[in-house]
């Protein structure tokens, strides 16, 4: 009873912070695409809506499937195949808009690519290898140092402080995605949470640069 009572516990506290996310992704969503809009730059403008969309489906699907009451396979492949997605949705704004040419489209290319064989693994292999899929999100994250000198040429000391800050919470909070421990998931959905709330500030930094 009282294992069932704390796992009860742990989903609830699961589903609240990401409860919260939705509401946080929606809203940044609308800002970034009123502010590109005042721009009138059509790249910003589907960069920041390729970010938003991915922000708020992640949200979605984590609270969704928190939210279940019995375990639902649907609900978590979409929870798992959105990580991949919000990872290279939050690459897109600074491909499309700052870097663009051969290493923007390159690094485009390659991480909506790793997104896809990403997905694929979760819808084929849904409940195996959890250390690879953690490796592979982790890897998709660091791909940004292949074009390190490009990204220090154009993007501002203070976006790579919120990108950095963001990555840090991140990869920190893969250490508790893997772990089994008591309320180490809800860790892991508040560092999510934490290095959404960077990248964002990171995407707002580009559309006001």
């Amino acid at each position: 009873m009282r294992s069932m009572q704390a796992k009860n516990a742990e989903e609830l506290a699961n589903f609240i912070t990401h409860a919260i996310g939705i509401g946080l992704s929606i809203a940044a969503l609308a800002l970034l695409i009123v502010q590109a809009s005042f721009n009138r730059n059509a790249w910003q403008i589907t960069g920041v809506s390729i970010y938003g969309a991915t922000l708020v489906l992640l949200y979605l699907a984590s609270t969704f499937y928190h939210g279940t009451k019995r375990t639902n396979a649907i609900l978590q492949t979409l929870d798992h195949a959105s990580i991949y997605l919000l990872i290279a949705g939050t690459y897109t704004p600074f491909t499309l808009t700052l870097l663009r040419g051969g290493w923007g489209w390159a690094l485009f290319g390659i991480l909506w690519g790793l997104a896809a064989v990403g997905i694929a693994a979760s819808i084929l292999l849904p409940r195996k290898y959890p250390v690879l899929r953690c490796a592979l999100y982790l890897a998709m994250g660091r791909l940004i140092v292949i074009a390190l000198v490009p990204v220090l040429r154009t993007i501002h000391h203070q976006t790579i402080f919120w990108l950095l800050t963001g990555g840090l919470l991140y990869s920190g909070g893969v250490v508790f995605f893997a772990s089994r421990r008591r309320f180490a998931h809800t860790v892991w959905h508040m560092a999510v949470l934490g290095g959404s709330i960077c990248h964002f500030f990171a995407v707002l930094t580009v559309v006001h640069q």
